[in-house]
């Protein structure tokens, strides 16, 4: 019996070692289900689209290609969001978008979307099938540009067109992925080893593009006596084992790096495209070296602007350069970085009170608890800076969030791609209250598997950042607060232990019992509301505008709020003015 066009693709999956397809069944999408159950590949039927996407582009990150699926209209609507995020964060996925029957496509049909207007910003390839001549191709394309280019692939295919029989095709249905040394040209490097050897004060910032290349840099970085900063995506790989690392700068870092970055006097930025221009230094001079040279240039003024691998262009480098002596530089801001810490630990020694628990100090206790090889998943907000601050990489940990896209919700979708990824490590989920409660239903998700993801909810009754930003521009928060349902309740009625967790004195064994239990667990810890994550650099008007904020809230009779909010966070304040 001849096999349809869904079966056809599903085939052409497997044959990529797809191991399984994140998607919410229904009509145009039930002729690939089918395919899928009679296939290796498992269907994850999430509540959501949405949670899907996340959950897909969380395992695409660990293990370098996934595929998410949506039904016709709403379906594609519900994905877009997680697509945009696999899309930023430059992971590859593959898109299924199941249409409408084809005859009826621009006839303002029931459930009509138009997949290549919708998808067309957040993917590299975006086609619709709509013969059997076209799938072997089509569906071998789409996934090449999704590894070779890193982001998405999108396919739309209508439910009628998946039932039709297939037709074998000429062109190759292998997947190549590739793996090409690219490195400067001997020129261009000649020119970098001349700027580095006539700079005294050298500083390396590292992202996610030097995530491969730990040891290369920790050379470098001895090489030239340089202090060595990074961002959120690059910390768990350049953090470990470098006896030079002064933290994350940006919204969510420390002093340290953003000082060693202005006071050097020449910058090396080594696979980042970190966005944040008000971080970056103008005075001294700036190389940047990454992959992808269309990214040269726009967040800061170069020096010198190279594309190349980091792990090559390091190797290709060393033997050019002198080795630098002078180590006064690197000790200063070696000494700086664990001044930095020690005031990060004042709010780990003081652990808060009831219904107040400070969040670093929940931080902090994960993070000595947690597993060495454990999966990190983080919620975009003050859970993200918690995770920046306090989880410390080993070399073998990930840290998985929204970092460039910036969504709420994610932790939770994400943790649900990784424990499916792999199965054998510790998945741990810190989750806002915000964050979860926006797509609560998937947490059935987890039971439905038996996943043993770990939900750790920093439950501080608001949208803290949207608080902290309204507060640092000078207004007063408004429709921040949350109020929330019981989330260990809500984790009971979905099948799995949920426990609140009021004092401080409670948290570690709460932990303890929470990463030992043999399946889901959900941790609902009630943190302080009033705990800000300020950044490493405060302007004045950022000071002017707290100041203005907490004027009106005590004209506004909220004087217990405003004295919480200068207790808890003096020290901070005093350490970064």
């Amino acid at each position: 019996m001849a096999k349809n066009i869904a079966e056809q693709i599903v085939e052409m999956l497997e044959n990529a070692n797809v191991k399984r397809i994140y998607a919410v069944t229904g009509d145009s999408l039930n002729h690939l289900n089918i395919a899928v159950k009679k296939s290796s590949i498992e269907w994850i039927h999430v509540r959501h689209e949405e949670v899907g996407a996340y959950a897909a582009a969380a395992e695409a990150e660990l293990d370098g290609f996934a595929v998410c699926a949506g039904s016709c209209g709403p379906g594609h609507v519900h994905l877009i969001n997680g697509v945009y995020e696999a899309h930023k964060s430059h992971v590859p996925m593959l898109v299924i978008a199941s249409t409408i029957p084809s005859d009826e496509m621009g006839m303002d049909y029931f459930q009509e979307t138009n997949t290549i207007k919708l998808f067309d910003d957040c993917s590299h390839y975006n086609q619709m099938i709509t013969r059997p001549e076209q799938v072997q191709r089509t569906l071998q394309t789409a996934i090449q540009h999704a590894i070779s280019k890193k982001g998405v692939a999108v396919i739309g295919l209508p439910g009628d067109v998946s039932e039709l029989d297939a037709e074998e095709g000429s062109t190759s249905t292998q997947i190549f992925k590739t793996n090409p040394v690219i490195r400067p040209s001997d020129d261009e490097l000649k020119r970098l080893a001349a700027l580095i050897n006539e700079s005294k004060k050298v500083t390396l910032y590292c992202g996610i593009g030097a995530g491969e290349a730990n040891a290369e840099v920790v050379e470098l970085s001895k090489f030239l006596k340089a202090p060595v900063g990074y961002s959120f995506r690059g910390k768990m790989a350049i953090q470990p084992n470098n006896p030079n690392e002064v933290g994350l700068t940006g919204l969510l870092g420390f002093p340290s790096a953003y000082h060693a970055m202005h006071e050097a006097d020449l910058l090396i930025m080594l696979g980042t495209d970190f966005p944040y221009q008000k971080f970056m230094p103008v005075k001294n001079k700036i190389v940047q070296i990454d992959e992808s040279p269309e990214r040269l240039g726009r967040r800061a003024k170069l020096e010198l602007g190279l594309a190349g691998d980091v792990k090559e262009t390091i190797k290709a480098l060393l033997p050019l350069l002198e080795e630098k002596t002078d180590v006064h530089f690197l000790n200063e801001q070696l000494a700086f970085y664990e001044k930095v810490k020690e005031s990060q630990l004042t709010y780990v020694k003081d652990s808060g009170k009831e219904d107040a628990i400070q969040p670093e100090y929940v931080a902090h206790t994960l993070d000595q608890l947690a597993k060495k090889d454990a999966i990190f998943t983080v919620d975009t907000g003050m859970c993200c800076v918690w995770g920046a601050r306090f989880i410390t990489g080993t070399g073998e940990r990930k840290m998985l969030g929204s970092f460039n896209h910036g969504s709420m919700a994610n932790a939770m979708p994400m943790a649900i791609g990784a424990s499916l990824a792999h199965p054998g490590r510790e998945v741990i989920a810190l989750c806002g209250d915000g964050g979860l409660s926006m797509l609560l239903g998937d947490m059935a998700t987890i039971f439905q598997y038996k996943l043993p993801v770990k939900l750790i909810v920093f439950n501080n009754r608001t949208l803290g950042m949207v608080k902290l930003e309204m507060e640092v521009g000078g207004m007063p928060d408004n429709e921040t607060d949350m109020i929330n349902p019981d989330f260990a309740m809500v984790a009971q009625a979905m099948g799995y232990p949920g426990k609140n967790v009021h004092k401080p004195e409670e948290v570690e064994d709460a932990i303890k019992e929470c990463l030992a239990y043999n399946g889901p667990y959900l941790l609902n810890i009630f943190t302080n509301p009033n705990a800000l994550a300020l950044p490493p650099k405060i302007d004045f008007d950022q000071v002017l505008g707290m100041t203005k904020s907490m004027a009106q809230l005590m004209l506004g009779g909220k004087m217990e709020e405003v004295l919480d909010t200068v207790k808890t966070n003096y020290k901070h304040i005093k350490g970064l003015l």
